[in-house]
């Protein structure tokens, strides 16, 4: 099980939210549950309503969008971001290629954090657009 300390250390080091002072980011890490998902397990389903984005802490998934293969991702890489800021169906299927660490935020605890502190909806917002200009530009 990780520490709320080692969860903090994590999070800062996830681009999504590096520009997140560390005194909040204890607190995301409070709202954040480990959990751990088998190898060829399904992490989400496109089509599904999403409530949760999830941290990648130990493993690699693939993210599928219908039967095409889009990305690896692995480490510090975060899956269904998306997902915590609206209330539209996943934009892809997660499975997990290895045994598999994550950390899941849900919704409605993030946004109670966001509501409080507007310097973690700032930084998630900017990563966010600079990931969006990044996607486009390819």
């Amino acid at each position: 099980m990780i520490s709320t300390v080692e969860k903090v250390l994590f999070l800062k080091s996830i681009d999504l939210f590096s520009q997140i002072p560390g005194e909040d980011l204890a607190r995301v890490a409070q709202i954040a549950e480990e959990l751990d998902f088998e190898e060829g397990e399904r992490i989400m389903q496109e089509g599904e309503m999403g409530d949760s984005m999830y941290l990648i802490v130990d493993g690699v998934v693939q993210v599928f969008k219908g039967e095409r293969k889009v990305v690896e991702l692995s480490e510090r890489e975060c899956v269904g971001e998306m997902a915590i800021l609206d209330s539209e169906p996943r934009s892809a299927t997660v499975q997990a290629l290895s045994a598999v660490r994550a950390l899941r935020i849900e919704r409605e605890d993030f946004y109670e954090l966001m509501n409080e502190k507007a310097e973690i909806a700032r930084g998630i917002i900017k990563v966010l657009t600079r990931r969006l200009r990044s996607t486009t530009a390819r």
